[in-house]
């Protein structure tokens, strides 16, 4: 049974790579197609996440597996949390359409969206992202990978988030300021 799990574990961050591969390919704002606001935060982020699973690759080989539940229901909950991410990060993504960016850009005609998954957090995407980052690191079985998987990742995203913010607020104002005040940033009800 646990095989089955670490099988389809393996499949779905396949095709998590795979997607992310294929939505920079689509969706990445090129210049003279908006206004760029980047600054360096896709490539920064990108690095840290690949840099972290590299770190825990090598980790694996000197930490045991530690953390309580490893031979029963951690397997089977980090894969119900990557389904659950992936799904987030693909309805978040596919809610702004054509507006959506892998870069933070402000593109001709954008408009704030609310609905949705926007309704619940501001940045639905890498809600799913975080709980992406948090399947690996609960797959990972080790307290020492868990924390690499997740914490430099998280610190780069929330570094992007401030940067996307800035944009968002420059480029809708106070109806930006108002989304704030009654939207959390990435947790729903929480922060």
């Amino acid at each position: 049974m646990m095989r089955n799990f670490a099988f389809w574990f393996d499949v779905l961050t396949k095709v998590w790579v795979a997607g992310e591969i294929l939505i920079v390919l689509l969706t990445q704002t090129w210049r003279g197609k908006g206004k760029i606001l980047d600054g360096g935060t896709q490539i920064l982020l990108w690095v840290v996440i690949i840099a972290s699973f590299q770190v825990d690759a090598r980790l694996h080989k000197i930490f045991p597996v530690d953390m309580p539940g490893s031979s029963s229901w951690l397997l089977p909950a980090a894969v119900g949390v990557l389904v659950v991410g992936l799904a987030v990060r693909a309805v978040a993504i596919v809610t702004l359409g054509r507006a959506f960016s892998t870069n933070v850009a402000m593109r001709e005609g954008q408009r704030l969206q609310r609905g949705g998954l926007y309704g619940l957090v501001r940045h639905p995407s890498y809600f799913g992202l975080e709980l992406i980052l948090l399947a690996c690191a609960l797959h990972a079985r080790t307290w020492a990978c868990f924390a690499v998987i997740l914490v430099p990742p998280t610190l780069a995203l929330l570094y992007r988030i401030h940067v996307e913010e800035k944009a968002l607020r420059m480029a809708f104002g106070d109806d930006y300021e108002e989304y704030c005040r009654n939207t959390k940033r990435l947790i729903p009800g929480v922060y």
